[in-house]
């Protein structure tokens, strides 16, 4: 009884770090060390990324879900983008938090991404860029018919905020974007300029 006390209050603790406004986030900026995580892969697998053992560089994507259109929009807008960003000798991951049982049956159209489930939100938390939802839109979202602990199979109640890291191999931040408002993404023809650009400044 003590150890489940025990593991409500970090699950609690670890939320209250998170800000209760998308506004109010900290993302990691250019030149920080970029943050060592575990997440999961599709098929449940855990995923280390570790940034003082990189091979390659690599670009992370952070969306929302695949329940948001969005996010949806924006994965579909970087079809042509992703082959010419690996052609550049960059891994490029998509993270999101939806369980890994539905990462790919949750988007609106199939892809063939490098898809990752950061359903407890370490990976965003790390990066400084998760946020909680408050209770009256996640009921909002409920009376939708997004059920958001059920995507994420967790009571966090956090999402991150829609972002693009892309680091070296040395493990530096070499670009980083972000916006609060999540209906802004950025168009597939700058990530490629910034790919290409951090590629230049190795």
């Amino acid at each position: 009884m003590r150890s489940l006390l025990m593991l409500a209050l970090v699950a609690t603790l670890a939320s209250a770090a998170s800000p209760d406004d998308a506004s109010k986030v900290k993302p990691l900026s250019v030149g920080s060390t970029a943050p060592a995580f575990t997440v999961r892969e599709a098929d449940g697998k855990p995923f280390r990324f570790e940034p003082a053992k990189l091979s390659r560089p690599a670009m992370f994507i952070f969306y929302r879900g695949g329940w948001c259109p969005y996010c949806n929009a924006h994965l579909k807008d970087l079809r042509g983008a992703v082959p010419q960003i690996a052609a550049m000798g960059i891994d490029v991951l998509f993270l999101s938090t939806d369980r890994p049982e539905i990462l790919r049956a949750s988007l609106k159209e199939p892809v063939d991404y490098h898809l990752l489930s950061d359903n407890e939100v370490s990976a965003a938390r790390a990066f400084g860029i998760a946020y909680r939802m408050d209770d009256a839109t996640y009921a909002k979202y409920k009376s939708y018919g997004l059920d958001l602990e059920q995507n994420q199979g967790a009571t966090h109640h956090e999402l991150p905020v829609p972002a693009i890291f892309i680091i070296d191999r040395a493990g530096i931040i070499r670009f980083a974007h972000s916006n609060s408002d999540y209906t802004q993404r950025l168009p597939s023809q700058q990530v490629i300029d910034a790919a290409r650009a951090a590629t230049a400044a190795r």
